[in-house]
């Protein structure tokens, strides 16, 4: 077997991205802590994993929608010191365009993508912080950077998460915590369906399989990488946009106003 690298809490686990996730680090020696809605789907994805590596296996079901699931899994995470990544994949999206949209269902979106991803990070980051060593992947999307591509509240949340990832490393990367947001393009799972926009109605070179993708930002974690984006074929693309949006954080704050916002004189 191979040698424990500790325990991974896996949020939407039972399908799709998450389940995969839950195979790729079993395989690399990470026991599990699988968290959904759908406990028979996590109890399949955990006979499955343990039956091929033979890794410890623990399923959590829980609606991080439902303040008491929530804190269910934030209390795992603070009460389990062998606990050492954080994978925070559980969310989903919409394609529906805003004037079309429930009002009801965006807030969910948001109590899910933005409000539970935030909780649970706050339940991990401290410890991993205390004991010098954990990882935290946050799942955002490429609407991340481009939000006119899907419904605006999704982009909006994703690219919180991305925000939100991005101030972790700053904060948390000299106290031995790694932080890794990926941002997947179209990808082939369920999320689709949910979102009123299956992954069939893509051209097929647009989707990756959600293998493919978690193995790309796996390898993207394996290299260092804050922000991976698996799709993304040139790399210097994301290095030359960072680096301009750095460049100007220096310029965001002035006693004067830009000179075309000036009020000119009355004559």
């Amino acid at each position: 077997m191979t040698v424990s690298q500790g325990t991974a809490l896996i949020t939407g686990a039972s399908s799709g991205i998450g389940a995969i996730y839950a195979d790729r680090l079993a395989k690399r020696g990470f026991d599990l802590i699988l968290v959904a809605r759908n406990e028979a789907r996590l109890k399949d994805v955990a006979a499955r994993i343990t039956a091929k590596t033979g890794r410890s296996v623990t399923v959590l079901p829980a609606d991080l929608n439902d303040s008491a699931g929530l804190s269910h899994v934030e209390a795992a995470l603070k009460g389990n010191a062998d606990i050492t990544m954080l994978v925070n994949n559980a969310g989903f999206g919409s394609a529906v365009p805003l004037l079309q949209s429930d009002i009801d269902k965006m807030v969910e979106m948001i109590d899910v993508n933005v409000t539970a991803l935030t909780r649970l990070t706050y339940a991990a980051a401290p410890a991993f912080a205390a004991r010098g060593k954990g990882t935290i992947i946050n799942i955002s999307s490429i609407v991340a950077i481009a939000p006119e591509l899907l419904n605006g509240v999704y982009g909006g949340s994703k690219a919180y998460v991305l925000a939100l990832s991005q101030s972790l490393q700053h904060e948390l990367a000299n106290k031995g915590v790694r932080i890794q947001a990926v941002l997947p393009g179209a990808t082939a799972t369920e999320f689709w369906d949910v979102a009123g926009h299956p992954h069939q109605n893509f051209p097929s070179s647009f989707v990756m399989s959600a293998e493919d993708m978690v193995d790309a930002a796996l390898a993207g974690l394996d290299n260092g990488e804050v922000v991976t984006i698996p799709a993304l074929q040139d790399a210097t693309d994301w290095e030359t946009y960072e680096a301009k949006r750095k460049a100007m954080a220096g310029k965001l704050s002035n006693v004067n106003p830009a000179p075309r916002y000036r009020v000119k004189a009355s004559a």
